[in-house]
């Protein structure tokens, strides 16, 4: 139950931030040489993204690149866990679980996020799109 409860705590949270957060501006990452400056942020942070389509993750998980470094990901069959990631001199790396994974951005826009993880066992392709909020309850 507590476990339960917890999962249920953390999705309603990512699902608050990005329903009540402002849809910052897509960047043209491809050609970003250095980090953003502090007042620009590219258009994945702070969004919840699903799996919609992957070679390695389950449809349906949830990622979320939040702007102060942490990766927050789960599905349904999951409880979340915690990561980081970085953007550094256009590369993008995803931390999980003590384990960097160097992730080339194949695609950027507001309705999806096309990434490449280069893992230990072989590179898996990842499509994301935002994620589907339920209606509140009124």
């Amino acid at each position: 139950m507590k476990d339960s409860l917890r999962r249920a705590c953390c999705l309603a949270v990512l699902l608050l931030v990005a329903a009540c957060s402002k849809e910052p501006e897509p960047v043209d990452l491809a050609n970003t040489p250095r980090p953003y400056p502090a007042n620009v942020k590219p258009g994945f942070i702070n969004k919840v993204w699903e799996v919609s389509l992957s070679t390695g993750v389950a449809p349906g998980t949830l990622y979320a690149f939040l702007s102060d470094g942490t990766l927050v990901v789960t599905s349904p069959n999951s409880k979340a866990a915690f990561g980081a990631w970085t953007y550094q001199n256009g590369k993008l790396t995803m931390i999980e679980e003590a384990q960097e994974y160097k992730t080339d951005i194949l695609a950027l826009s507001h309705d999806e996020l096309r990434l490449k993880s280069h893992n230990p066992g072989g590179s898996i392709e990842i499509v994301l799109v935002p994620a589907r909020v339920a209606p509140l309850p009124h």
